[in-house]
């Protein structure tokens, strides 16, 4: 497809101006008809309701920060849910504000776990376990290569890649048999073949490689398939097709698109505000005209 033929939207201005330092983990709580992301510098969990609007936004501070968030099985969301934290993965608490640790780095994966490392991005597999990407921690300087990309389940986990830099989102297609993740620092999205009976991957390839202004951040698949992908440093979100072509592009009002999340065809977009940026921080909101796939729930086996 040639650029005069790529779809083209506008998200000039944002939907909540509320300057996150990095915001980032955009995740719909249907129940509720809200959505909540978190601010990983501030440490911050933020929830607003789609139907009452900006000025519904509530804050929750952390003294640890929370990078990711997925919904558990059996558990209504508002009460509890899994988050990755500073040393793994744990079960917040909304109403109290505490987390209980389910799985810590050092412990589920030898030598996985530091003072240098926290969470990153993350997602629930369509068997219930939590794929969470590790990476060096801010106050330790620029990211090395001691991140890992890392399997969750309550009582084991293992490393699925390792030597990451700075390990981004993971999602999977529509019919569940394709796993994609992005490795930021490469500027690129890999591919591997996902069994949906064994949980398994195999034939790790290259889906697509990210050659414009900024690298690739946090993605979101849609029902038919393509991959909407912010682009820290680049103001835009691509929509990537499932044959890996660049087929069209959310234009974004500053500059460092974080992550997004689909609410019915609304594309909600997380950014950062790295040096004051104008609008840095905020979340935007677009229609796209397409939905996106329905998440899984994280089995908190007893």
């Amino acid at each position: 497809m040639s650029s005069t033929q790529q779809q083209h939207w506008s998200a000039p201005t944002p939907w909540i101006n509320l300057h996150c330092s990095l915001g980032e983990g955009p995740f719909y709580e249907p129940g509720a008809n809200s959505l909540r992301f978190v601010d990983i510098i501030k440490k911050q969990l933020h929830t607003v309701s789609l139907a009452a609007g900006p000025e519904s936004l509530s804050t929750q501070t952390f003294d640890e920060a929370v990078t990711v968030t997925a919904d558990i099985e059996g558990v209504d969301p508002q009460e509890k849910i899994l988050v990755g934290a500073k040393q793994g993965v744990a079960v917040l608490d909304r109403k109290s504000g505490r987390y209980e640790y389910v799985s810590k780095y050092g412990d589920a994966v030898p030598g996985a776990g530091s003072e240098r490392i926290r969470s990153n991005d993350g997602v629930v597999d369509p068997h219930g376990r939590f794929w969470l990407g590790t990476m060096t921690d801010f106050p330790y300087g620029n990211p090395t290569d001691e991140g890992s990309l890392i399997l969750f389940t309550p009582s084991s986990a293992k490393i699925l890649k390792s030597h990451l830099t700075i390990p981004n989102s993971i999602g999977f297609s529509p019919d569940n048999k394709t796993v994609y993740f992005t490795h930021t620092t490469t500027n690129q999205i890999l591919a591997w073949d996902y069994d949906t009976l064994s949980g398994s991957i195999s034939n790790e390839r290259v889906f697509y490689e990210h050659s414009g202004p900024g690298s690739p951040d946090g993605f979101r698949v849609d029902v038919e398939g393509n991959i909407w992908h912010a682009i820290y440093g680049g103001a835009c979100v691509l929509k990537i097709s499932p044959q890996g072509k660049l087929v069209g592009k959310v234009d974004v009002g500053t500059k460092n698109p974080t992550c997004v999340e689909f609410v019915g065809t609304e594309l909600f977009i997380t950014t950062a505000d790295e040096e004051g940026e104008r609008y840095g921080g905020g979340l935007f909101r677009v229609d796209v005209g397409v939905e996106g796939v329905k998440g899984f729930r994280y089995k908190l086996e007893k």
